[in-house]
Formats: structure tokens, C-alpha cells, sequence
């Protein structure tokens, strides 16, 4: 029987901005622990593992930074493949039509939880 997921408090909504600099964090799953980030877009916050659909590598190109230029998209910097920051589904690049694996967020009370 998988175990209960635990709700986590990753930081003050007002930490993530939209477009801007993301929050790295690690979640575990299976009891293996994985990069991961958070951003916000159009409002919303969200996360993902931070690992290239295409080959594995974090997207960050700095710590932190995973939007394009025009703070649109999320790209990783290996090989300049672009993610939706809405659902983590790849919209051009290598891995087009794959996904990055999505960490279930909630947004309450003026912070940010993860679960793992």
C-alpha cells in the first residue's frame, strides 16, 4: 500500500513572482529524493521536477532561472527546449509532446505547500 502524501510548506506566496525567478526544493517519491521547482505564471504557481524531458538534465540555466527571455516560457538550458508553464508539456524542441513530470501544488492562506 503506497504511503499517505504529506503536504509541505514551500515558501510565502509572495516569493514567486510571475515570469521571474523560480524556488528549487526537493520532493521525494518512492522514497527517492528529486530536484525540483516552483515558478509563477499568469497568476498561478507551479512546479515541476527539474528534469529535461529529453535527456534528464536540470532546466535551470542559473540557479533559479528557468523562464525565457521574455519570462513566457519555461526552457531548459541544455538544449534550449521550451515548456509551457501551465501543464509542463513541451512545445518545441527535441522532446516536443513530452512532458515534465508535475509536483501537485496548493496555494493557501498566503503560502505555497507541495506534496510529496
Amino acid at each position: 500500500m503506497a504511503a499517505a502524501q504529506r503536504l509541505r510548506r514551500l515558501c510565502a506566496s509572495g516569493q514567486l513572482h510571475n515570469g521571474g525567478a523560480g524556488l528549487r526544493f526537493e520532493v521525494e517519491r518512492d522514497g527517492v529524493c528529486y530536484a525540483a521547482f516552483a515558478v509563477r505564471h499568469e497568476g498561478v504557481a507551479y512546479a515541476y521536477l527539474n528534469r529535461c524531458a529529453h535527456i534528464g538534465v536540470e532546466l535551470d540555466w542559473q540557479p533559479g532561472q528557468f523562464f525565457d527571455a521574455q519570462g513566457a516560457l519555461l526552457i531548459c538550458s541544455t538544449h534550449g527546449a521550451l515548456y509551457d508553464p501551465r501543464n509542463g508539456k513541451c512545445v518545441a524542441g527535441p522532446c516536443k509532446g513530452a512532458s515534465l513530470a508535475a509536483v501537485e501544488l496548493s496555494e493557501t492562506d498566503g503560502f505555497i505547500h507541495y506534496s510529496d
